[in-house]
């Protein structure tokens, strides 16, 4: 029997074995539910344990080449996490308290402005939209019927939502047990992760291992540093915009950006919303203040700080940036944005490193002897 070797046969066929391993797998999903939880509940407490490995990882290395011994770095990382915390409280607490104070007492009023705002645009949408719907369609006429109809889920919506609180009470509480957790962890045996893996193979496949692995270290370790300065420079950049123009609000406004920061491209903009609504509400001719100051923010990142923090480490085209950062928003909702971007990285590297592996072979099988 005659085996072909033409690629496109080779793609195809991988195609249809993936596809139909897919079909399957979706139609058993109920025997991986168990598993499936479980990784849920650890993923998000990983993904911050590991972010705090790569920002202290450097200060464990110094400490360590000093002669420290792993245990003492380990206390010396946590004591001085401890007291950046309670010293950034100190400063910070208390504007932070008349703030958060200052936006609660107004927070009737705002809350009251923005819907009266809304409830006039949608009680005029829908009274032209009733006055008028006879001369619409009739599956028009009864989507707008339905509508109508609508306004008792608010209530049970509304139900919804405390469940949800409730929900997220406990899960803020056990991440505050697993981060330090995994923290810990990662700190006390990072260096034996990568033995773990390649130890079960050997010779080139071992090498090519270890070197794949070395390099999703890299590449993590480079996005999460650099995109942490990045973070900070912008958001040290917006509060001082943001002062000089006199918003309100300043400090929690540039605390939610340094978050969104994080998110390349996008997450700028998300920033941008709040401090948009306060402006308005504030004085509307400060929103031409604050897209000045965020433009402004904005041109510098990406003419100075990003090439010089990034550089080229990650090779991504913005564009590229974007589609996966919108896809992974689709898919997996706010966790996928910020996962996105490394792990699209790591997936480069994984699929870089087996294209050139499979040239290597490729190259050593038709050298002429």
């Amino acid at each position: 029997m005659r085996v072909t070797r033409k690629v496109w046969f080779q793609v195809g066929v991988g195609i249809l074995l993936t596809l139909l391993i897919i079909k399957y797998f979706v139609e058993i999903h109920w025997i991986f539910s168990p598993l499936v939880i479980l990784l849920k509940a650890i993923f998000v407490p990983l993904l911050l344990g590991g972010v705090l490995y790569y920002v202290t990882e450097p200060i464990q290395r110094f400490l360590e080449k000093r002669k420290f011994p792993r245990w003492a770095s380990i206390l010396t990382i946590i004591i001085g996490l401890i007291a950046i915390a309670s010293a950034f409280g100190w400063i910070v607490g208390n504007p932070i308290a008349e703030q958060v104070n200052k936006l609660v007492k107004n927070a009737p009023m705002i809350g009251a402005s923005i819907s009266a705002s809304i409830s006039t645009s949608i009680q005029d949408a829908t009274d032209y939209l009733l006055q008028n719907k006879d001369n619409f369609p009739t599956q028009l006429k009864d989507i707008i019927d339905k509508m109508a109809n609508s306004v008792q889920d608010i209530a049970v919506v509304a139900s919804k939502g405390l469940v949800s609180f409730l929900q997220s009470i406990v899960s803020v509480s056990l991440l505050a047990i697993l981060i330090p957790f995994f923290f810990i962890f990662m700190l006390k045996d990072h260096e034996k992760f990568a033995p773990s893996i390649y130890k079960y193979f050997s010779g080139e496949r071992r090498e090519w291992i270890k070197k794949t692995l070395s390099e999703i270290d890299d590449v993590l370790r480079s996005y999460i540093q650099g995109q942490l300065q990045i973070s900070f420079l912008l958001a040290l950049i917006m509060y001082v915009g943001y002062l000089l123009i006199g918003l309100e609000y300043s400090l929690l406004l540039v605390i939610f950006a340094f978050f969104m920061n994080m998110i390349p491209f996008i997450g700028p903009w998300i920033a941008f919303t709040p401090a948009l609504i306060v402006a308005v509400i504030q004085d509307p001719v400060l929103v031409i203040w604050v897209s000045v100051v965020t433009l402004v923010a904005q041109q510098i990142d990406s003419n100075f700080i990003t090439p010089n923090v990034m550089g080229k480490t990650l090779d991504i085209h913005p564009l590229t940036v974007i589609t996966i950062i919108l896809a992974a928003g689709n898919i997996a909702g706010f966790i996928g944005i910020i996962i996105a971007v490394p792990f699209y990285a790591v997936l480069k590297v994984i699929v870089s490193n087996i294209y050139d592996q499979r040239n290597a072979i490729k190259k050593r099988a038709t050298k002429s002897v």
